[in-house]
């Protein structure tokens, strides 16, 4: 009860938040009602996905060029502040300090060189000796297929300590620096060099898309890619696999609810990891596996190793999935599967849980919805949880939606933390369900 009087005190903007939620649990429930035979298809469809759908098989192993690199990745979730002191000081760290040769690629831009410029004179606030590269699609002088061959360049990019790849159209990025046929340019060989040589490779945005060995091309919204899945060469191309083959990479992750498109991509390309950073913050790459958070927000972590999924008729099935919610502070080693919370995180009792009501999100995709549903059941007496993903509006099988059922398994840990004058959570191994269901239409009457 102390704990509770406590909490309630120091907290009470972050709780009123959550009580106006729960006032609408009956309407929620009510709505999740007029779902078609809910329970009886996700019992039919989790029969189904147990029976026909097939274990997630490895991904090929981390290429030979990624494990041989010493340097480190910042790896960022787009609309990164200008007064986003602890990230872009731990790219200039990384790249070696004050000082420090950066070279900036505006290349995803649409608009190229007022993007490099500004994003130069930030580097340059913050002690970094900033240059920007002439390489894009979008410029007309000079030609970009030029510069990337050019010597001058190649090797001002090569001596440099630290890359930086700005946000737009990740495309264009792969675009300028691979030839028509997909190999390397010498410009991106130089990316590499500055890598294997222990520099830093920062991107946001598209510059994070393209740190995995696959990226988002062409995108769908998220539901339609839950429904109809990934094509190569469509939706989904060859990044430049900065992090290796075996952790897929997705950005602007929690406020646009983007962490369910990752897992169509993580199934048909075998990835059994997946990461996706937010808005405002970064994770960064070290040595073996190790990432740790900065900056505003916090990571989805998906992991598929135990999973079994398939992309069918109805779309996305998956089972026994395990997700989690890696907040600022954290430490995380994927090659060790060990999570260490931030310093100011204390471990959650689960014998004296905070919440008590059971909970449904309408919208699981929605901004955030995913985080606060995973922070409810982490401190709660509750051992599932429920969010819907449909739109009865949508073009592509208006009458298909998805359940996502989030339960505590066996390992199943949360941590806890006020001290920042708000409630923050890490949430760790929680069992991911998603299962297709068929809705009603219309969904409710006056």
């Amino acid at each position: 009860m102390f704990r509770l009087i406590m909490r309630l005190s120091k907290h009470s903007g972050a709780q009123l938040r959550r009580l106006r939620g729960r006032v609408l649990l009956a309407g929620a429930l009510w709505l999740a009602g007029a779902a078609v035979g809910l329970a009886s298809a996700a019992a039919e469809s989790s029969s189904s996905a147990s029976s026909s759908a097939t274990p997630i098989a490895s991904a090929p192993a981390a290429t030979a060029v990624a494990n041989q690199s010493s340097g480190s990745l910042v790896i960022i979730g787009g609309a990164l502040r200008p007064d986003n002191a602890e990230v872009w000081q731990k790219i200039v760290q990384l790249a070696g300090g004050k000082g420090a040769k950066i070279a900036v690629f505006p290349s995803a831009s649409a608009k190229p060189e007022p993007a490099g410029q500004a994003l130069v004179a930030i580097l340059q606030r913050y002690g970094a000796d900033a240059f920007m590269v002439p390489l894009s699609v979008k410029l007309a002088e000079p030609d970009y297929r030029q510069v990337a061959r050019d010597p001058l360049w190649v090797k001002r990019v090569a001596q440099a300590g630290g890359v930086y790849f700005a946000g737009g159209d990740q495309g264009r990025i792969t675009q300028a620096l691979n030839t028509p046929d997909g190999k390397p340019t010498p410009m991106l060989d130089a990316v590499w060099q500055v890598y294997r040589k222990g520099g830093v490779i920062g991107g946001s945005s598209a510059g994070a898309a393209i740190m995995s060995s696959t990226m988002f091309y062409d995108a769908m919204p998220v539901l339609p890619t839950l429904k109809l899945g990934v094509e190569d060469g469509k939706q989904i191309a060859p990044g430049l696999g900065f992090i290796g083959d075996q952790v897929f990479i997705d950005q602007h992750l929690i406020i646009r609810g983007r962490f369910a498109r990752m897992l169509p991509v993580m199934l048909k390309k075998k990835y059994q990891l997946g990461l996706g950073i937010d808005e405002n913050t970064a994770m960064v790459v070290g040595q073996g596996g190790a990432v740790e958070i900065v900056g505003y927000k916090g990571a989805i972590l998906l992991d598929l190793s135990q999973a079994s999924g398939s992309q069918g008729p109805n779309g996305l099935q998956l089972a026994n999935a395990r997700i989690s919610y890696l907040d600022r502070g954290d430490r995380y080693n994927w090659q060790t599967k060990v999570l260490t919370p931030a310093p100011d995180k204390q471990a959650l009792d689960p014998a004296k849980p905070y919440n008590h009501t059971p909970r449904l999100a309408t919208d699981i995709l929605a901004n955030s919805a995913v985080l606060d549903l995973l922070s409810d059941l982490i401190d709660s007496s509750q051992s599932q949880m429920t969010g819907l993903a449909f739109n009865p509006e949508d073009g592509i099988k208006p009458e298909l939606g998805y359940e996502f059922r989030f339960s505590k398994v066996e390992g199943s840990k949360g941590y806890y933390s006020g001290t920042n004058g708000g409630e923050a959570y890490t949430v760790f191994g929680v069992r991911l369900d998603v299962t297709p269901v068929q809705m009603a239409k219309p969904l409710y009457r006056k």
